[in-house]
């Protein structure tokens, strides 16, 4: 007779072996400008999908698309342009399906709260007094490309420029000017917001194009359901209502 006993272990540590701990993880990259609202909306998503849990990767747009382009797991991809989502989309990252906007933004000029120096007009960071300028990194950063397209309407790229203290991501421009490291910087209004006892806005700033965030379920989503489930989410009253705490608009 074969033992039965080894049979008995093998199939009761079987049974009680733990899932993978990534089995119900949706993780959502999103650009840097979303991170105080997202870190908010993470548990409400996951108030009405039990088992489900929320884990966020936050950076500069363009260094999200470049990690998922590497293979880096993510599910759900929220850029802060459409032009980093479209590169996302003709790259075949993401699926065109769930592309969607959720929310817009608007650009400001900080300066820091304590400035002696504050610009009326945009034109005016082109004189002596502002020296130092932090702007995102225009290859990377949507915010330093919607800066650089509006500075260059109002053909004052090349007097900027120069000046151009670049960040790798719009919440590095604003800790720049938070620690007065820079005269200025161009960041969106939402960022500005959360550091009101370090910097202050001068002045808010038309751009070319409106600022609006897409939202897209990854192409290669280890958890595809739960991605197009949070793309749709942030569509309901119960997300829009978080996202405009913070500042953001309708898309």
């Amino acid at each position: 007779m074969k033992p039965v006993l080894p049979t008995l272990l093998l199939a009761a540590t079987a049974a009680l072996a733990p899932l993978p701990a990534s089995a119900a993880d949706l993780t959502v990259s999103a650009a840097a400008s979303l991170t105080n609202a997202f870190r908010d909306l993470g548990p409400v998503f996951e108030a009405t999908h039990p088992g489900t849990h929320v884990q966020f990767n936050f950076a500069a747009s363009g260094a999200l698309l470049q990690q998922i382009a590497k293979g880096a797991p993510a599910d759900v991809f929220a850029s802060a342009d459409q032009e980093t989502m479209n590169q996302a989309q003709d790259g075949h990252l993401v699926v065109p399906a769930t592309r969607r906007d959720f929310a817009s933004n608007a650009l400001v000029v900080v300066v820091p709260v304590d400035a002696t120096h504050v610009p009326q007009a945009v034109g005016d960071l082109a004189r002596p007094p502002y020296m130092r300028i932090a702007i995102g990194l225009p290859a990377s950063v949507p915010v330093g490309r919607y800066t650089k397209a509006t500075l260059e309407a109002a053909n004052l790229w090349p007097a900027i420029e120069p000046k151009m203290v670049g960040a790798d991501s719009v919440r590095q421009a604003l800790d720049y000017v938070a620690r007065g490291e820079v005269d200025a910087g161009f960041v969106y209004a939402t960022d500005a917001a959360i550091m009101p006892g370090k910097v202050k806005v001068a002045l808010a700033v038309p751009t070319p194009k409106p600022i609006r965030y897409p939202v897209a379920a990854v192409a290669t989503a280890p958890n595809g359901a739960a991605a197009a489930e949070f793309v749709a989410f942030l569509a309901t009253p119960e997300a829009q209502a978080v996202l405009a705490k913070y500042g953001f608009g309708k898309p």
